[in-house]
């Protein structure tokens, strides 16, 4: 059976949220605008959106199988596609809140879902990780898209409008041919099912074991890392390009996609690259040079004054050269969860993916709520500076997961041939 039609509807699953997830900073921006909400209120959003991630994932993840993955992911697309059309009639901050929330739950249910079926779908760990870095790179086209989308619903002329809500009609139309094209598409899920057919209860407490195995612990806490300083930067650039740069309000949200795209195309360079490198030691060249970009582009980056700046053409240079940063890092995130999930049997890969959202959305929040809390006491500039602390754990803690993961297949190695 040709696996083409259902990965090509992963793929628009994943675009349709990354679009709703990653609009988070341009939300955050806007509710200053127009229901005058403090930076560190608005930082709040983050955990509206992880959170019901964390949650969800942590609830449900071990019962997807059951559920279907097709199904649940139908349901899902069908869910955020009402909540979008409810967003421009409900124009209020608690409204926002739940928005990102219904997200969350439904995102958890989408990823978890999109996971495990790569495992269905792809022949071999070579395949696995090239498709899981295509997938994540098309992610970023999603959120990308949604810089520009965005941008074109914000009124420059009047800060405090709502019109920017106006976007959500779009999103619920996209929301809403999504579930179409993933209804026709045909998945066959037998092989996601254990062989022992344990009950609900056993498939849950399966899934908490998993985190006492050393391996699985140092994926969660690379994981946690990693997103932490993904999550930090990507939801307050369009706040650092406005307050800090003095970059308009549709610019500052324009000017971020530069972050999303730089990630895009990282992840897709490495879906090629990591095809003959050890991924340990891209991730790692990466990483460092993710550590010298921060040290070498916020000295840039003055507090501005005088007229707002309109033009991408008149924006300093730092607007450019930070957002950089997301070609640097881009190979990590796929590239250590196809590690672990080709590490585990197609019927722990649901689990073992409600684990991956679950620290994922920890990580989200808590980067978003630390840099919110730090851009509002000392500054956009210093803010972005704490990024270098996680950058440096993310080295060490990926050190001892490339160890234990070869001492994992060495053993499996030893098992396969006893003599």
């Amino acid at each position: 059976m040709s696996h083409w039609p259902i990965k090509i509807s992963l793929f628009i699953n994943y675009f349709v949220f990354a679009i709703l997830l990653n609009s988070v900073g341009t939300v955050i921006l806007q509710v200053q605008n127009s229901y005058g909400v403090s930076a560190s209120s608005a930082a709040i959003l983050e955990a509206f959106k992880d959170l019901p991630i964390a949650i969800t994932s942590f609830l449900v993840a071990s019962f997807v199988s059951r559920l279907g993955y097709k199904r649940t992911m139908l349901a899902a697309l069908a869910f955020i596609g009402v909540v979008c059309l409810a967003m421009p009639q409900l124009p209020a901050f608690w409204m926002s809140k739940l928005l990102f929330a219904a997200t969350g739950v439904c995102f958890a249910l989408i990823k978890v879902s999109v996971f495990a079926t790569l495992g269905l779908v792809t022949r071999d760990q070579k395949e696995h990780v090239s498709t899981m870095n295509f997938l994540e790179s098309f992610f970023m086209v999603g959120v990308l898209s949604g810089y520009f989308i965005f941008s074109a619903f914000v009124n420059d002329a009047d800060p405090g409008s709502t019109s920017w809500l106006n976007v959500y009609y779009a999103l619920a139309a996209l929301s809403f041919a999504a579930f179409a094209i993933l209804l026709l598409a045909r998945l066959d899920e037998s092989a996601a099912h254990s062989p022992a057919a344990p009950s609900p209860a056993r498939e849950f407490l399966d899934m908490l074991l998993l985190c006492l195995r050393p391996l699985v612990l140092l994926f969660v806490v690379s994981a946690f890392l990693y997103v932490l300083i993904e999550q930090s930067i990507m939801s307050w650039l369009p706040t650092f390009n406005s307050r800090i740069l003095n970059l308009s309000a549709s610019l500052s949200i324009q000017m971020a996609s530069i972050l999303a795209a730089s990630t895009a195309l990282g992840r897709f360079a490495a879906g090629m690259v990591l095809q003959r490198f050890d991924w340990y030691r891209v991730l790692t060249v990466g990483l460092l040079l993710a550590a010298m970009l921060v040290l070498v582009a916020l000295p840039m980056a003055k507090s501005a004054a005088g007229a707002t700046i309109t033009t991408w053409a008149a924006a300093p240079l730092a607007a450019f050269v930070f957002p950089l940063i997301g070609f640097c890092i881009a190979p990590v995130y796929p590239a250590i969860n196809s590690v672990i999930l080709s590490a585990l049997p197609p019927h722990q890969h649901a689990p073992m993916a409600g684990l991956i959202v679950v620290f994922s959305a920890l990580g989200g929040t808590s980067g978003s709520l630390i840099t919110g809390t730090l851009f509002e006491k000392t500054g956009g500039e210093t803010a972005f500076y704490f990024s270098l602390l996680p950058i440096s754990a993310v080295l060490l803690s990926l050190y001892f997961f490339k160890r234990s993961s070869e001492q994992h297949a060495a053993k499996l190695d030893g098992i396969d041939d006893p003599g």
